[in-house]
């Protein structure tokens, strides 16, 4: 079970607040781009990568599944023809949002929610990745080699103490 959210709902009650967000979902899926306010766009987030999600798999259960949010057939439609197909490629991730200034009224910090429209590269990916896993490797061959220098450092002491130890032995035997 997920966990609640904190805070305030928003609207008030639970059956408000899925309206809102339901409402906020059909019309990001309309107008491809919708601004609003951040804590509504954090909120409506989570809820329109679902639906895309379900509008990838594209059978008749994932259709009745999104039509018990987002209840414009014709917005329905767009999903499941138009905006789930570009979105294939795509593991997730398909909404942005960009923060934008504060509202004029009553200056809440508002937010644009977007779905995106670059075309996914897997190779983009890749590379992410493979320079990530280099950037580890680099930090562990840095903290190695500063252990060495280290263990270096401490063994040219300990010869250099030995060293000292030794001459004045000496000059007590020589004399």
């Amino acid at each position: 079970m997920p966990a609640p959210t904190k805070g305030a709902r928003l609207g008030g009650s639970p059956a408000h607040e899925r309206m809102i967000l339901a409402n906020l979902a059909t019309e990001l899926f309309r107008h491809k781009s919708i601004t609003t306010t951040e804590t509504k766009a954090k909120r409506l987030r989570p809820l329109a990568e679902r639906l895309v999600t379900q509008a990838k798999k594209g059978d008749l259960a994932s259709r009745r599944r999104v039509m018990r949010t987002v209840r414009d057939r014709g917005v329905v439609h767009a999903l499941f023809e138009e905006i789930a197909p570009t979105f294939s490629e795509r593991p997730g991730g398909y909404t942005r949002i960009t923060k934008v200034g504060p509202r004029k009224g009553d200056n809440a910090p508002m937010a644009v929610i977007e779905l995106v429209s670059e075309a996914y590269s897997p190779k983009q990916a890749v590379v992410k990745e493979a320079e990530g896993a280099a950037k580890v490797a680099a930090k562990a061959e840095e903290s190695e080699a500063a252990a060495e220098e280290t263990t270096t450092e401490d063994t040219a002491a300990e010869a250099t103490e030995a060293a000292a130890e030794e001459t004045p032995a000496e000059d007590s035997e020589k004399a």
